[in-house]
């Protein structure tokens, strides 16, 4: 049996003593794949990524990446390791510039920054062309590829994605999870907590439904768009779109 990417097993975990967010949740990540996280709100999908990211004690179960236990270590270790992290708020130095923002992503081996920057700018024009624009003078959207692009800079093996879509006009939600999908295309493993919960199942090769902490069902992205059971409780009628 091929060892999975990522595996998460049984995480107690919570941000206050005492008080368990997540409550026996599971998580399996193969190499290359592309999962989504989805559920309503409170469920846990954004602690999971802050636990696996070492953000949020675990109080019980692993994080495992590559067969190796990584519960409990720093974002910075985790980085070394091949992991990338964007959160959903607070993602960018809206005060350094464009290519600044792009730098500090390679601060670990900052002689990589042109080859790196390349790459990132073949995915994201948009940020060659504000390479000196402070990042908080930009959109909604291109603050998002800012931070998914720095997240990249460390060319990383996962990439944990936080609701990229969170706040961004339609047409900009199209953009990311465009190119979310492109990334996963070049081998990159993705998790993606979203929101947006048809979009996200129309790009993942499998998704998990966490319900109060634990997972409630999963299943490939085809399969969880026709679940009746899943289209009540959690899509609603705009599933049936």
């Amino acid at each position: 049996m091929t060892q999975p990417k990522v595996l998460i097993e049984s995480i107690t975990a919570g941000y206050l003593p005492g008080i368990d967010i997540l409550t026996g949740a599971n998580l399996e990540v193969a190499a290359g794949e592309l999962v989504g996280i989805i559920g309503p709100n409170g469920a846990g999908k954004s602690t999971m990524l802050k636990a696996l990211v070492g953000l949020v004690p675990v109080r019980s179960g692993n994080v495992f990446l590559d067969g190796a236990d990584i519960t409990g270590l720093k974002a910075h270790d985790l980085v070394s390791r091949g992991i990338g992290y964007v959160p959903q708020n607070n993602n960018v130095f809206p005060r350094l510039s464009v290519e600044e923002n792009l730098e500090m992503g390679v601060y670990l081996s900052p002689k990589r920054f042109a080859e790196r920057c390349e790459v990132v700018v073949d995915l994201f024009p948009r940020l060659g062309e504000r390479r000196k624009q402070r990042a908080g003078s930009l959109s909604g959207g291109e603050r998002q590829m800012v931070a998914m692009g720095r997240a990249l800079m460390a060319d990383p093996a996962v990439l944990l994605l936080d609701e990229p879509s969170a706040g961004l006009s339609p047409l900009n939600q199209d953009l990311v999870f465009e190119r979310t999908k492109a990334i996963n295309s070049t081998g990159v493993s993705i998790i993606m907590v979203e929101q947006n919960a048809n979009a996200c199942l129309q790009i993942c090769d499998r998704a998990y439904v966490l319900d109060q902490g634990r997972n409630a069902y999963t299943g490939t992205g085809a399969e969880l768009l026709v679940d009746p059971k899943v289209i009540e409780l959690y899509l609603g009628t705009l599933a049936r779109n």
